[in-house]
């Protein structure tokens, strides 16, 4: 990790950016941002840009390339998203002190508390406008959404570098591996493609009554489902008519198979796996241990591995996947308040 990243002050930042084109009034914000460092500056014009310096190791300069082709794809495509802007040389990177940087607009807008139900129509209509573009190309250097990248890996980081305590390395190690089992069989025929990657309503803005996604940071090759399910994460009796309104908009443009929705809690619990390696990979930088104060306790472990798994026999209590499986209920099956998950649709 570059020092510099770390200690990032305003005259550096304001240094790299009105030495690639931009000049500057002096007006400086800093933005929340775990993973990068983000900043609103304002331009002698009055306008305002967002710089983003990435964290170095993460992602290569080839991967955020692709990050910024696909947004601008999707800008050609008059897909509303907020896409990089070009430097005086044609790039969209440019690079200070061994930290690489991009400048985007500032666009106005509010984060919904919630959405309502003409407002999942609307956001499956763009998601599924966002999925066909992401599906017009391949990746060549960003990520593809495997049990491997995101469960084996995840296990593997966290076991070598000790931040597993012995008395839950098992059962921890356990789930996970039943987790990838069970994704990697149920994904050899669902099309992966270009999507979101992290799409929550936090990326999602509203402005004049239309919707845009912001931060595209975790891009990366998956199932369709991935971009969905986030949206709509509870499981309560609610959420099924919430997917059926989304979807409703969403097949306006692009055709979705109902039996992908038993992917849902496997990628769940992939998500809680990697969520735990995000942190520990970076519990080097001083605002991690600030920011996640339980993170590596005995107590946090101990949680992580229960809530784990439990994950697996939710995921097992699914009737196609237990089909599939051969599983007979009392072997895996939890009884759970509610059974009538919204991916149970067939």
């Amino acid at each position: 990790m570059s020092n510099s990243f770390y200690d990032l002050t305003p005259d550096r930042v304001i240094e790299a950016v009105e030495k690639s084109g931009f000049s500057i009034t002096g007006h400086y914000m800093v933005l929340n941002s775990y993973e990068n460092r983000v900043y609103d500056l304002k331009l002698e014009d009055d306008t305002h840009i967002i710089v983003k310096f990435y964290r170095p190791g993460r992602w290569s300069l080839e991967q955020i390339q692709e990050e910024h082709q696909f947004l601008s794809d999707l800008s050609d495509d008059e897909i509303p998203v907020c896409a990089p802007l070009t430097f005086y040389d044609g790039k969209t990177i440019h690079e200070a002190e061994g930290v690489l940087f991009a400048i985007w607009p500032r666009t106005g807008g509010r984060i919904p508390d919630e959405l309502t139900d003409s407002d999942m129509i609307s956001v499956g209509r763009l998601l599924g406008r966002i999925h066909n573009n992401g599906a017009s190309k391949e990746i060549k250097h960003r990520l593809k959404l495997t049990g491997e990248a995101y469960g084996i890996n995840s296990l593997k980081y966290l076991t070598e570098n000790n931040f597993l305590p012995a008395n839950c390395i098992k059962r921890y190690s356990e789930a996970v591996n039943e987790i990838v089992t069970v994704y990697n069989s149920l994904i050899p025929d669902v099309p992966f493609h270009r999507i979101h990657g992290d799409c929550h309503l936090g990326n999602l803005l509203k402005r004049d009554e239309a919707f845009f996604f912001l931060d595209f940071d975790d891009f990366l090759a998956g199932p369709a489902v991935q971009d969905i399910w986030m949206l709509i994460s509870s499981r309560d009796s609610n959420s099924r008519r919430e997917l059926d309104l989304f979807l409703q908009g969403y097949r306006e443009f692009r055709d979705f198979e109902n039996s992908w929705l038993k992917l849902i809690e496997p990628l769940r619990g992939l998500r809680y796996i990697n969520y735990a390696a995000w942190i520990a990979r970076r519990w080097q930088d001083p605002a991690f241990p600030q920011i996640f104060p339980h993170f590596g306790t005995e107590e946090y472990w101990e949680k992580e591995t229960s809530d784990l798994q439990d994950q697996v026999k939710i995921i097992y209590s699914n009737e196609l996947i237990k089909n599939e499986f051969q599983i007979e209920a009392p072997e895996k099956e939890k009884e759970l308040t509610n059974r009538d998950f919204f991916w149970d649709m067939e």
